[in-house]
């Protein structure tokens, strides 16, 4: 998407210009390394796309007070954290398109300082993200395992904290993380972070299938409501593992850039993978385009408050 794409770390020291991308093509050898051309309009299309769905997943949940629960919160927030990339991914497209037809005059520094807040909102919204699936999950877990005492062990106020403590902790880890990016142990606490969520939600969902079942059977010889409440869970914790593929497949490609980085800045099969950065890119964005389609499609409620919402009934 231009040298002027967010993610420095990701541009520099190959990408930095296109003499040097041209010199990193050569060194690979290859037409495979000669990276995508993709129009910017079709990331400020994207970016739009993104916003208006996330958008209405956050109408939705505050619309329906059916949906005003810690884990419809949880969900809320993830959705804002998948606002922040299309957020950043518009105002970057738009200011670049600006450049690219002189409409738009700017210094060096401006154009660094606009590259740091792109950087910072896309920072935030990984962490964020990662974060928030991992209170989600916790939270399945939770309605799944201590179904009857849900309630009194996920209160409203401890939602509250939650919430809030997720967005301090990102913001401040992503403002380190922004200004320190050429510090290899930055980059393997991105990537520890990343695999540790990965790690830990795997794990809650694996236990959350291999004992559903016998859950489901015990709770149900003792009285009906709570097997339809537990085999509701299921469904959602089948819901967030869709969630937790398809962020893997999406982001997957950027944090092997990241280990790629630390381990072979200078191969040319290295130099070959950073060339395809506009792909990841795209990925990137594509699953802040997905997970709505995903909460529309699995949750009757939602996707009923979402209709309303697009007919404007309120």
């Amino acid at each position: 998407m231009s040298t002027l794409a967010p993610l420095r770390l990701l541009h520099e020291p190959w990408n930095a210009s296109e003499g040097n991308h041209s010199n990193a093509t050569a060194r690979a050898g290859s037409v495979w390394c000669q990276g995508l051309d993709i129009p910017n309009e079709l990331f400020l299309a994207l970016g739009l796309v993104s916003l208006v769905e996330n958008l209405l997943v956050v109408a939705a949940i505050l619309k329906n007070r059916n949906l005003h629960s810690p884990t419809y919160y949880f969900i809320c927030c993830l959705a804002v954290s998948d606002m922040l990339v299309s957020i950043s991914n518009l105002a970057e497209t738009f200011f670049l398109l600006l450049l690219k037809h002189g409409l738009l005059v700017v210094r060096a520094s401006v154009v660094h300082h606009m590259d740091n807040v792109i950087d910072l909102l896309i920072c935030i919204s990984v962490v964020s993200s990662l974060s928030f699936l991992g209170v989600i999950a916790v939270d399945r877990y939770i309605t799944i395992f201590y179904a009857l005492r849900y309630h009194s062990i996920m209160t409203l106020q401890r939602a509250v904290v939650t919430m809030a403590s997720v967005w301090l902790a990102s913001t401040i880890s992503s403002t380190v993380f922004v200004t320190y990016y050429h510090n290899n142990a930055i980059l393997f606490c991105l990537i520890g972070f990343f695999l540790f969520m990965l790690v830990l939600m795997l794990v809650l969902y694996i236990h959350m299938f291999a004992l559903a079942r016998h859950h489901l059977r015990s709770i149900s010889s003792q009285q009906k409501q709570p097997t339809i409440y537990c085999s509701s869970s299921l469904k959602g914790a089948v819901t967030l593992t869709i969630l937790l593929g398809v962020l893997f497949i999406c982001w997957g490609p950027f944090f092997f850039c990241l280990i790629l980085i630390i381990t072979c800045p200078n191969n040319p099969f290295c130099t070959c993978f950073f060339s395809y950065f506009n792909l990841f890119h795209i990925l990137i964005i594509c699953n802040s385009l997905i997970d709505p389609l995903i909460y529309a499609f699995r949750s009757r409620e939602l996707r009923r408050t979402l209709r309303e919402v697009m007919l404007c009934s309120w």
